[in-house]
């Protein structure tokens, strides 16, 4: 069965007040990922990705890129797959508190909704399979970095998934060609400060320590 889209139910609540909706629901002490893994679940793999991807693009609280970060590598793996969205329990376990949530949201939502405005389904060859697992994969290596120790490395592949995401989700190709245009300046930008952290080992053990003889 295919996976629903933008254009399978046009009158559907936007998924900016989706999530405005699920921050203001007092009757949750706490949010799980799963919590939002089946509030979401018919908006496809594409709306989780980005629900996941686009906080790490904000400063945010320590420890928020643990919670959100980790379901990135399997949701962009199952879209590259074609396959539904589905959470290992060990991560749609993970909460955090309703009002932190809730604050999330607010800094999420406005970029959200003004993203909401300006898509539109247009060159949505590029947007639907296959290059929807094409998509997938860049996402699911744009993931792996997200995850990785970088200083700062980790706002921009966050959003070049979040570009692509929401490109998937509206059949928009400009939007995915915006998101492969980020993925090449956050490679160049990661590669850089990765082989500088790896200089400086060098140069600490060398020189510093005096391990090259």
């Amino acid at each position: 069965m295919p996976r629903p889209t933008a254009d399978d139910a046009p009158h559907r609540l936007p998924l900016s007040a989706m999530l405005e909706q699920l921050a203001q629901d007092e009757s949750r002490e706490r949010i799980a990922v799963g919590d939002l893994l089946a509030a979401l679940g018919d908006r496809a793999l594409a709306a989780l990705l980005f629900v996941f991807a686009f906080p790490n693009v904000l400063p945010m609280p320590p420890g928020t890129s643990a919670i959100l970060g980790a379901p990135l590598v399997f949701l962009a793996a199952q879209l590259a797959f074609g396959l539904k969205p589905w959470l290992p329990k060990v991560i749609a376990s993970r909460s955090m508190a309703r009002a932190d949530f809730a604050q999330l949201i607010v800094r999420v939502a406005p970029w959200l909704a003004r993203a909401e405005r300006l898509l539109k389904p247009r060159w949505s060859a590029l947007a639907a399979p296959p290059m929807e697992y094409l998509i997938g994969l860049l996402c699911l290596l744009l993931s792996v970095i997200v995850l990785l120790p970088v200083p700062l490395g980790n706002m921009l592949p966050a959003l070049a998934v979040s570009l692509f995401a929401l490109g998937v989700l509206e059949r928009d190709g400009v939007w995915v060609i915006a998101g492969a245009a980020v993925s090449v300046v956050a490679a160049v930008v990661v590669s850089g400060v990765v082989w500088a952290m790896v200089k400086g080992a060098v140069y600490f053990a060398t020189q510093v320590l005096g391990l090259g003889g």
